[in-house]
């Protein structure tokens, strides 16, 4: 595989190593964050909002980096400087654990966190430039980090206790920035010389239908990735060890879509893709609201982060490249982390919080129902472009 890339010039690893370790930070904060701040003695309806504060920041943070960077075409320079300053301030958590002190930590260090990813996606499209198609052979690198910070930790936590989460957090955020200081920003060389209107290009019915369903499909999410850890260790009693293998077996699925991601793109409309996978997310949150204490009903279920995340993320990131184009691209991909990851993200966690202690089933219950209204709306509203020279079957 990195041969490829190697005879292109594409710094394969270098790419791949950032993902690796944005995506540890995530699969060390995502499974273990809730467990850790219930250890600090906080109710759900805590855990639930100081998660929708690190969802809520991503809503305005990557729109101000990407017009930033689209506008100074310095986004290495960006992503640097926010990895550098979001190692600094999360340093802070070691200092206190108050309630109001996590909650200014956790805003201010993920307002500079989420400068990172979107701008790095538009920094790995510029390298790729005419091969866009293997971005799953470089992202996947990423769901090998975040495997590998879960797992790791699972076992790390079934014999150290939960306290030291925010070590680990931290050197993974340190780890970032220095991966970013070996690569070069080659995205300025993706404008195309006259800048289209955003607003015009956003106001699109593919592209507003495109952004509220991707809103729902995160809102779905946002139970899973606050709760599932406490669902299945405290109301099935499942070991640390066994819930980080199942969040890992759930990323290794995502891998493996990742890999073969450029001959679904080439096969199947972008269109059919999104659906598929919205279809099957809903599956997904039902089989684990009605199914969680049996183990092969929770594997069929960890299988589908295939579709809830890898297709529907692919596709997106697809989707966004076809209808912007240079420098529109980096305030494009903020845009999409901002209705996605974070206003999604944050209501999801939100109404999770709300509802977690009345009951699990019922929270997951309407995540079904999230992702399948996502569903309907891109059933008929979703009909993206597609790019010259390829072929796709229904």
């Amino acid at each position: 595989m990195s041969l490829s890339f190697a005879q292109q010039a594409i710094p394969y690893w270098r790419l791949s190593g950032f993902y690796f370790f944005y995506f540890a930070v995530v699969g060390t904060l995502i499974p273990y964050w809730g467990i850790y701040l219930k250890s600090l003695g906080y109710s759900s309806q805590d855990v639930g909002i100081i998660t929708a504060i690190i969802m809520a920041t991503r809503i305005i943070a990557p729109n101000f980096w990407g017009w930033l960077a689209d506008h100074t075409q310095q986004r290495l320079r960006i992503i640097r400087m926010g990895s550098l300053a979001a190692s600094i301030i999360f340093a802070g958590i070691l200092l206190d654990q108050r309630y109001w002190w996590l909650v200014l930590v956790v805003s201010c260090y993920t307002f500079f966190w989420h400068a990172v990813l979107p701008q790095f996606e538009v920094i790995t499209l510029g390298y790729l430039g005419d091969n866009y198609h293997r971005y799953g052979q470089i992202r996947l690198w990423g769901s090998i980090g975040f495997i590998a910070a879960v797992v790791g930790l699972g076992l790390v936590f079934d014999v150290m206790p939960i306290r030291f989460l925010p070590l680990f957090i931290l050197s993974f955020l340190i780890l970032i920035w220095l991966s970013s200081l070996s690569l070069k920003d080659l995205s300025a060389k993706k404008s195309d010389g006259q800048r289209q209107n955003f607003l015009a290009l956003v106001l699109q019915p593919t592209i507003l239908c495109f952004l509220v369903a991707s809103f729902l499909l995160q809102l779905s999410h946002g139970p899973y990735y606050t709760f599932y850890t406490l669902y299945l260790v405290e109301n099935y009693g499942y070991s640390s060890t066994a819930t980080g293998l199942l969040w890992a077996l759930g990323v290794v699925a995502e891998v493996a879509i990742f890999i073969v991601m450029h001959k679904l793109l080439r096969r199947f409309s972008l269109r059919f893709l999104m659906l598929f996978s919205l279809l099957a997310t809903g599956g997904r949150w039902l089989l684990i609201a009605y199914g969680a204490e049996f183990l092969s009903i929770l594997l069929f279920a960890q299988l589908l982060h295939a579709c809830s995340f890898g297709i529907a993320h692919a596709v997106s990131i697809e989707l966004v490249r076809t209808h912007f184009k240079g420098t529109n691209q980096g305030q494009a991909q903020a845009l999409y982390s901002s209705a996605s990851f974070g206003a999604g993200g944050a209501a999801g966690a939100l109404v999770g919080g709300l509802l977690w202690d009345y009951s699990a089933v019922i929270t997951f219950m309407l995540a079904a129902v999230a992702a399948l209204l996502a569903f309907i709306l891109c059933y008929v509203w979703l009909h993206p472009v597609h790019s010259v020279g390829e072929t796709h079957h229904e």
